[in-house]
């Protein structure tokens, strides 16, 4: 009995002792082996690895997979013109070297990350305030992320790392200038607006005065026509009275007498002062137009 629980014993020891002396590395890792403090080797390929037991050696396991740093603090930066600017970027880096890595910033990867966010952020401030705001907003946005990422690497390899990417996520004006840009937008917005409608009333004038002159011209043209064919309506009618009237005189005469009577005496408030013996009421008198005999029956 006491032989057997010697052997589980036994075999338990030896599990335990296993354990502590074999690791698995991941292709997603590097692992780092430390003696007494001091780094003996780095394992780069993935697979089961052994070691001695502690505390004779201890294993790191590093992530090798792409990191991402976003700006942890959004500073304004002055650009050429002495305008402020806020600037949020983001960088991609890996390790390239686990042991320089180890060696300047520990195997947690937040020491290196505190450390190379400033740097970042004085990489950018160099390369701004050497261009002008439609510069780093627009026409070398591209060359300004490039720059700092050149700057960037040399800096990197002292962390045992390689800078992978460097973008510009958000450019933006400082707070205590932005109201007045959006003031200058606005009032250039209303220059625009105002100038616009003034265009467009003097266009609008301009089309109404034109209307004008083509009424006018309508106008005359057809009171011309109107006034040529009332004139030739006259002449023809002037022709058929003289016709007409030519055949009978007398009667002509009389139609003319009833004419202006009807014409005089249109109202009955008119007045007339004329002499009872005047030629105007000779037809009143009854010296119109000789009865017309009757047809003689047959």
């Amino acid at each position: 009995m006491n032989r057997i629980a010697a052997i589980v014993a036994g075999v338990l020891v030896a599990l335990m002792l296993a354990s502590s002396m074999l690791f698995v590395v991941d292709q997603r890792q590097f692992a780092a082996v430390y003696a007494l403090g001091e780094i003996k080797e780095v394992i780069t390929e993935p697979g089961l690895h052994g070691k001695l037991p502690p505390p004779f050696q201890n294993v790191v396991l590093l992530d090798r997979r792409v990191q991402t740093l976003d700006s942890a603090e959004s500073r304004p930066i002055f650009t050429a013109e002495k305008k402020s600017l806020v600037i949020d970027w983001l960088i991609k880096w890996r390790i390239t070297e686990p042991r320089q890595f180890i060696r300047n910033s520990g195997a947690d990867i937040r020491n290196v990350e505190n450390r190379l966010s400033p740097i970042v952020q004085a990489a950018f401030n160099e390369e701004v305030t050497k261009r002008t705001v439609i510069a780093v907003l627009a026409t070398e946005r591209e060359k300004v992320m490039n720059d700092v990422q050149k700057r960037l690497a040399d800096e990197a390899k002292q962390f045992g790392i390689e800078i992978v990417d460097v973008r510009i996520k958000r450019v933006d004006f400082a707070s205590d200038i932005t109201e007045a840009v959006y003031r200058r937008m606005e009032s250039e917005r209303k220059r625009v607006a105002n100038e616009a409608r003034s265009t467009g009333a003097a266009e609008g004038e301009k089309i109404k005065a034109d209307a004008d002159r083509q009424r006018e011209v309508i106008v005359s043209e057809a009171y011309r026509d109107a006034q040529k064919v009332m004139g030739d309506g006259d002449a023809k009618a002037s022709a058929l009275y003289a016709e007409a009237f030519g055949r009978d005189p007398q009667f002509a005469q009389f139609y003319r007498s009833l004419t202006a009577y009807r014409t005089s005496f249109k109202s009955k408030s008119d007045v007339m002062v004329v002499d009872p013996g005047s030629d105007f009421f000779k037809a009143m008198r009854g010296a119109g137009p000789a009865p017309v005999a009757a047809p003689a029956r047959k």
